[in-house]
């Protein structure tokens, strides 16, 4: 009994001399180009803070022309301004997105385009998980509405620009939960059942389906696009869940930094030679394995016309 009750008490002191090596583990994979980007344009979503920020960050350290689109305006201008004088880069600007309603993302795309006449790395960071039932000013399911449609209507907009300023590149953030996912069409907007962790479950494997029939649909037109799962990282995701929250500061010492989940976003956008791998969903820098659903052609398909359908878009 003693014996249990010493190691129970020496538990966290092992833990933490251990962290640093099983972190080291958990987070192989890192971005090792020497890329840089002057006069490349990009434009990141949910850029004001964890993953999104970081990503940012380091496209502007490149000298590339960053647009950081998020909700919050003024939380978005603190970051730019640090990024700015971190990076000595000044071409960091702000604009609003909000990725639940789909007049602010039909403002951005039209505003952007106005103003831009390149566009070259388009990443779909932002995202929400876990959130209470609820749905977006749209009428759609607050997972399904902000991480894939959002997104879907967004790319969509901006894709002819993307088209003209070829090669350029699609990242979606997408995650290992997309294993536990399910497009259930009968259920898209989850009114007839509803479980907040399955809806970001379902939401990510939607990532990695358009992922895959974008890729198909722009194939020899200089655009690529892959999905990436970032890792398990410390970040304001799980704001919702308190039990999450309560899990992420548990394991705090084996969870990736947000600079650390940036990586595989920061690979796919700029690593060269990658066009091969167009479609392609990745983890710590490299090809990863995606469940069934997500190799589905099938239901691709089907996802894609849905959403055209829900969003007020021309199939083609």
């Amino acid at each position: 009994m003693v014996g249990v009750l010493l190691l129970l008490l020496l538990l966290p002191f092992f833990l933490y001399i251990a962290a640093p090596k099983i972190r080291k583990m958990l987070s192989s994979g890192v971005c090792t180009s020497t890329v840089q980007l002057p006069g490349k344009v990009a434009v990141v979503t949910g850029a004001n803070t964890g993953i999104g920020k970081e990503t940012a960050k380091e496209l502007a350290q490149r000298g590339a022309r960053v647009y950081l689109a998020c909700r919050d305006i003024q939380k978005g201008e603190l970051v730019a301004r640090e990024i700015q004088t971190m990076t000595g880069n000044q071409q960091v600007l702000v604009r609003e997105l909000d990725l639940a309603d789909t007049k602010s993302i039909r403002a951005f795309a039209k505003d952007f385009l106005a103003e831009e006449k390149h566009l070259h790395i388009l990443i779909n960071n932002a995202g929400v998980m876990m959130c209470p039932y609820s749905k977006t000013a749209d009428g759609f399911e607050m997972h399904m509405g902000v991480n894939h449609l959002g997104h879907f209507l967004l790319t969509h907009l901006l894709l002819e620009k993307l088209k003209e300023s070829a090669p350029s590149r699609v990242v979606n953030v997408s995650s290992l939960a997309h294993h536990l996912g399910r497009i259930h069409f009968h259920n898209l907007q989850g009114e007839k059942f509803y479980n907040a962790g399955l809806a970001y479950c379902h939401s990510k494997l939607a990532n990695i389906l358009f992922t895959q029939e974008l890729a198909r649909r722009l194939k020899g037109s200089g655009v690529t696009t892959y999905s990436v799962h970032p890792g398990t990282v410390n970040s304001e995701l799980v704001r919702h869940s308190l039990f999450m929250k309560w899990m992420w500061w548990l394991f705090s010492f084996f969870i990736k930094t947000p600079k650390q989940g940036a990586q595989t976003s920061l690979y796919c956008a700029i690593t060269e030679g990658l066009e091969i791998l167009n479609g392609h969903h990745f983890s710590d820098c490299s090809v990863a394995w995606v469940s069934a659903q997500a190799r589905n052609e099938t239901i691709a398909r089907r996802l894609w016309d849905v959403s055209c359908d829900l969003l007020g878009i021309p199939m083609d």
